[in-house]
């Protein structure tokens, strides 16, 4: 597995097969593939899925421990309003949102970018909210072995919003503690961060 890219080169035979499965889904729902618009579009949204699901090739705890570090800082370190992008497994529609992430250190701190790192390789795969926050907590629990670990995850989802119930100012929130986070008056402490607006 790699340890983190965006994935920019693709690998031709398997783009070249997705692509075909993208012309007859097409042709299927009675479109025209030589229309001008579409001549291109199968090789486009074949590349477009390839770049939303690279997280399977990505090791979240390879991007970790490179960039783990001996420090005795031992207060909470919070990163807030991560993007997420992700597709629901279940109408491959997206879903995204913001991702609230707090750890208590243990004796390692991380480099501060490979926690919104470890969300997007987690994120880039087919997902539902509730399994995307448990993949990174449990991920941050069993690689920096902290004090405490938090996540929260707030997200709109389009096979809600576009489909089906169609409500379109729905969010889901998912959250998920270990540790010292487990404790309300820490949970609170972390709640109340992530609401507030420090600048």
């Amino acid at each position: 597995m790699t340890q983190y890219r965006n994935l920019e080169e693709y690998n031709l035979e398997i783009t070249d097969e997705v692509k075909s499965r993208y012309s007859s889904i097409i042709n299927e729902i009675g479109e025209d593939l030589n229309r001008d618009g579409l001549i291109k579009t199968p090789e486009r949204a074949a590349k477009a899925m390839l770049f939303l699901t690279q997280g399977y090739k990505q090791d979240a705890v390879e991007i970790l421990k490179g960039a783990m570090f001996k420090e005795s800082y031992d207060e909470m370190v919070i990163i807030k309003d991560i993007e997420v992008y992700s597709l629901c497994e279940h109408h491959m529609l997206p879903f995204f949102g913001k991702a609230h992430i707090a750890y208590i250190p243990n004796g390692h701190i991380v480099g501060l970018s490979k926690i919104p790192r470890v969300v997007d390789v987690f994120a880039r795969r087919l997902q539902v909210q509730e399994r995307l926050t448990n993949d990174i907590l449990e991920c941050l629990n069993n690689t920096l072995k902290p004090q405490g670990v938090a996540v929260v995850i707030e997200a709109s989802h389009m096979c809600m919003m576009m489909r089906g119930v169609q409500k379109q100012n729905s969010v889901t929130t998912t959250s998920g503690f270990r540790g010292q986070f487990e404790k309300i008056e820490t949970r609170n402490e972390f709640l109340k961060l992530i609401s507030s607006k420090l600048s």
